[in-house]
């Protein structure tokens, strides 16, 4: 009986093809493929003439072909199975051109790629790692390298210091040496130092000589406005010291009806601070009479006050009498003294 010629079996398991990402190719990939034994295929179990079949040849056992029927595996069953249920696949796999052939790997190649590989990831931290210094030096260089003030919106409210102000003053009993207290207040006078009202942002000092016929009462006064929403244009910190400047010059030229205190006599100083005056005022209460002198600067947002108080006559004891132009050179030296600690 003729053999009959069937078509060549299909291949079943596809070779393995590398991925581009696998770094490490599986332990099966240097294997053969497998080519399962299809039913029909001469020879095969099932085929007309082949072991098994009727037609066949009989074998010990009482089995046509002179022997048992091998047993199939259950997973080559599977397989034959699978190639029924995907033709079109396999003929895809088929069509498809074979992958290029794998170098062979060298001794330690494991170790060179893991190696290889942390190296990237060091390079990756380390290139990010550069970045972020960047982005922080560059802040740090177009910010100045410090706090400033916030910035101003025109016509808006200012809420926050701006340069040049201050938030606090200096202790205002400690501003003028002591030779110059010597020269302008005899004697040993009493220092007395109020507390302040408003925390570091304000200081006030006292000297009084009581010794007749001369009494004098020296005061000096300094304090830093805060942003202030009530003050005059934009609220700012130097906005509500000028405001207090204005208001105090105002009382002098024009004291209110009634007041122990005859109008001042003011004159307007120039390169004296951002603002400053010195004023002269006589004061009668009681049978006494008492000569001020007054002298007030503004810079920036702080403003010194300085008064003087000569007792040129009083309703008890022999007091005076008082040189006002000695008054008011002694209450420009301690002005002097207290605006220039505030540079």
């Amino acid at each position: 009986m003729p053999e009959q010629e069937f078509p060549p079996p299909r291949r079943l398991v596809r070779p393995y093809r590398p991925d581009p990402d696998d770094e490490e190719p599986p332990p099966w990939a240097d294997l053969p493929p497998v080519r399962p034994v299809r039913s029909g295929h001469p020879g095969g179990p099932g085929h007309p003439a082949g072991p098994g079949r009727p037609g066949g040849p009989a074998g010990p056992g009482g089995r046509p072909g002179g022997h048992r029927r091998p047993e199939v595996p259950e997973d080559e069953l599977e397989a034959q199975w699978a190639q029924w249920q995907q033709p079109e696949a396999e003929e895809a796999e088929e069509a498809a051109p074979p992958p290029p052939a794998r170098e062979p790997r060298g001794p330690g190649g494991r170790a060179l790629r893991a190696a290889a590989r942390r190296r990237r990831r060091w390079y990756y931290m380390g290139g990010g790692v550069v970045v972020v210094v960047g982005a922080v030096l560059a802040v740090v260089l177009l910010t100045g390298g410090r706090p400033g003030p916030a910035s101003v919106t025109p016509g808006a409210l200012i809420t926050t210091f701006q340069p040049g102000e201050l938030r606090q003053v200096p202790n205002a009993c400690r501003l003028v040496p002591p030779a110059t207290v010597a020269q302008y207040l005899p004697g040993t006078p009493k220092v007395a130092l109020p507390l302040p009202v408003n925390g570091s942002a304000g200081s006030a000092c006292n000297w009084t000589v009581d010794k007749p016929p001369l009494y004098r009462l020296m005061q000096v006064n300094l304090n830093a406005y805060a942003p202030d929403g009530l003050a005059s244009g934009n609220g700012s910190a130097t906005r509500a010291a000028t405001d207090a400047y204005g208001l105090a010059l105002q009382e002098l030229q024009a004291p209110p009806k009634h007041s122990p205190s005859s109008r001042a006599t003011v004159q307007v100083l120039s390169g004296f601070g951002d603002q400053a005056f010195s004023a002269l005022q006589v004061f009668h209460v009681g049978g006494a009479v008492t000569d001020v002198a007054t002298v007030m600067v503004r810079y920036h947002n702080v403003v010194v006050s300085v008064t003087l108080n000569g007792l040129e006559r009083s309703n008890k004891g022999n007091y005076g009498p008082v040189s006002k132009p000695q008054l008011a050179a002694a209450a420009m030296t301690f002005a002097r003294a207290a605006e220039a600690s505030l540079h």
